[in-house]
């Protein structure tokens, strides 16, 4: 038998995404994902996976891995006709045997994205060909594993076909599944113990299973799997995971390097897009299994920074490394632990294609998670955003213009009788959050980053977080520091100049290079934590990571620091600080870094002197 997880999701379509985040979430369906299959061949109509003779592996079920829920969290007709030519192919190539999927591939791994997109259709339509779908294929999986085992990929990633036999033993109990799962579980890489005991400490330097980026963000979730098979005390095991890799290869929105490899701790070094999904989809996952804040903290992180960065503004391009200090993004070769010329350029498919069919999934998984249910029908803030969101005992609306301002306001819409709980996630960068419930202040004493308010709620009850955002300071390696206001990090935007590079595919291909200096560093004194800077603050555009109007400002001031420049086509890793610069001081302004592609965030600290002269803009 395999024991619950601490909360529930809520089935996919009955989040529905408001504000900033609807206009996020139209943007992708009007670029990228919607109109993927016409300029991509790898997921057009010659695909594997609409029984055509192209691509076979993972491109055609990445891509419904982000298609399905985009179309069902927008509840967007065209999306859902898309998507359903795949469905009905999938559903009707399964064979006596169980086994599916295009004839001339016949990889596991491949099959086990398959399987996620068939569970969040289910999920989402009622669809009843599923289950018995899913009852015959795991048969047949239970039957052949033993004499075809997992190999290469597969191995890396069985927690996601773990994953999926845990979602039909909730709907359809059946004493082999969790025999299954334990099977594959002994197939799968020890993600837990790897990582927490094992992991590499600087940049890896040849290829593994073990360092491969995106493996690794996958893997993050295996533990929690590991539990609900009865292996307890995992938390511990993910915590420490997370903690080792913070402390080994964190960047500063809390993403951790790799480049495809894990590359370590410094900022000239980048993040696959694909990890940057796949850690949002475990920290989705984590959050659930635990009810813990700390995941939905670090989720939101990695969502509002890095996820927003990688994409082009309008979401007609991605890269498929991003720097967190970024002041080119042009056709060079770079420091990567193993990468091509052109990996941090913006287009439709720079370097390899993995990335073009999975970076869907980040931003309609989030907001299909916003919120999730307990066992006795309360709801649970999972990661903050405008939506509402319709539980089985409660509906709620949340008006909020967060990340980028400091007050969520929730008004339940329905609510049965009887007294339910609404769990409000309190971040643990927050020092001084407010409650107000109706007319009523209410004291927030969080327990494992959750508040919660029980009563019998009516609707047109209000609630009231505030959760003020100073400006936070985070040291770096070489001394460097980071800021931030709330989850977002704060960067230093050159200006960019976007040149089209000729005669490339679907909606074209960029590089950006600087319009100014980028080298600057910060008056800081050293083991300041928080800064009185002014945050201005503004409601954000139909392009919310816009850089023509950011909802997000905090004008400070910094020094050029001569001696730092460019290594190897890309910001040389900051200098030892403290700096010392005879350089004039100058205003400088900071703005989100989802706002800029081109960038500084992590900046060498100059220590506070008291300057006579004239400050130039």
């Amino acid at each position: 038998m395999m024991r619950k997880d601490h909360l529930q999701a809520i089935p996919l379509g009955r989040i529905a995404p408001r504000g900033w985040l609807r206009d996020q979430l139209l943007l992708q369906a009007a670029n990228l994902t919607g109109q993927l299959e016409e300029i991509w061949p790898d997921v057009g109509p010659g695909s594997g996976w609409l029984g055509g003779p192209g691509e076979s592996w993972e491109r055609g079920p990445y891509y419904l891995d982000g298609l399905v829920p985009l179309a069902h969290v927008l509840d967007d007709a065209r999306l859902k006709a898309k998507a359903g030519k795949w469905i009905e192919w999938m559903l009707a190539s399964q064979r006596g045997d169980g086994w599916f999927g295009p004839a001339g591939n016949d990889d596991w791994w491949t099959r086990m994205v398959a399987l996620k997109v068939l569970m969040q259709h289910a999920d989402a339509t009622g669809d009843a060909r599923v289950v018995p779908f899913m009852q015959r294929y795991f048969a047949y999986e239970n039957a052949t594993i033993g004499e075809r085992p997992f190999r290469k990929w597969a191995i890396a990633r069985g927690q996601e076909n773990i994953l999926v036999i845990q979602w039909l033993q909730d709907r359809a109990p059946d004493p082999m599944l969790p025999e299954l799962a334990s099977r594959i579980l002994a197939m799968t890489v020890d993600w837990g113990g790897y990582l927490a005991d094992r992991i590499v400490q600087g940049p890896a330097a040849r290829f593994s299973h073990l360092t491969h980026v995106v493996n690794v963000a996958m893997g993050l979730k295996l533990p929690a799997l590991r539990e609900r098979l009865g292996d307890s005390g995992q938390q511990a095991i993910v915590d420490r995971a997370f903690a080792n890799l913070d402390r080994f290869h964190g960047q500063a929105t809390g993403m951790f390097s790799g480049d495809e490899w894990l590359a370590g701790n410094l900022p000239n070094h980048g993040v696959e897009l694909c990890a940057v999904v796949e850690l949002m989809y475990s920290l989705e996952v984590l959050a659930r299994a635990y009810g813990s804040g700390e995941y939905g903290d670090r989720l939101e992180r990695v969502a509002y920074n890095a996820l927003a960065a990688t994409m082009t503004a309008d979401v007609t391009a991605h890269q498929y490394h991003q720097q967190p200090n970024q002041v080119l993004a042009t056709i060079a070769r770079r420091d990567w632990t193993y990468s091509s010329e052109a990996p941090n350029i913006f287009g439709l498919a720079p370097h390899f294609g993995c990335c073009t069919a999975n970076l869907h999934q980040g931003w309609p998984k989030l907001a299909a998670s916003l919120w999730a249910e307990d066992p006795q029908g309360g709801l649970a803030a999972v990661a903050y955003a405008p939506c509402v969101a319709r539980g089985r005992d409660l509906e709620i609306e949340v008006i909020t213009d967060y990340p980028f301002g400091e007050t969520i306001t929730i008004r339940v819409l329905r609510a049965a009788a009887g007294e339910r709980r609404i769990a409000l996630r309190v971040p643990q960068w927050c020092a001084a959050p407010t409650l107000r419930v109706g007319n009523e202040d209410v004291a927030v004493a969080p327990v494992a980053g959750i508040a919660a308010v029980a009563r019998a709620w009516r609707a047109g009850d209000t609630i009231e977080l505030r959760l003020p955002m100073p400006v936070r300071v985070e040291g770096r390696p070489n001394g460097a520091v980071s800021l931030h206001t709330g989850p977002l990090t704060l960067a230093y935007c050159p200006g960019e100049i976007w040149r089209a590079i000729p005669d490339t595919p679907g909606l074209g291909d960029w590089e950006v290079t600087p319009r100014g200096s980028w080298n600057f560093g910060l008056e800081i004194e050293g083991g300041v934590t928080e800064l009185p800077l002014a945050v201005e603050r503004q409601p954000p555009s139909p392009h919310p990571f816009g850089l023509a109007a950011p909802p997000v400002r905090v004008q400070t001031r910094g020094r050029f620091v001569p001696g730092w420049e460019l290594l190897r086509n890309s910001a040389a890793p900051p200098p030892q600080s403290p700096v010392t610069t005879n350089q004039t001081p100058r205003p400088i302004t900071l703005v989100p870094y989802g706002c800029a592609r081109l960038r500084v965030c992590e900046f060498p600290r100059i220590d506070p002197v008291e300057f006579t002269g004239e400050v130039f803009d």
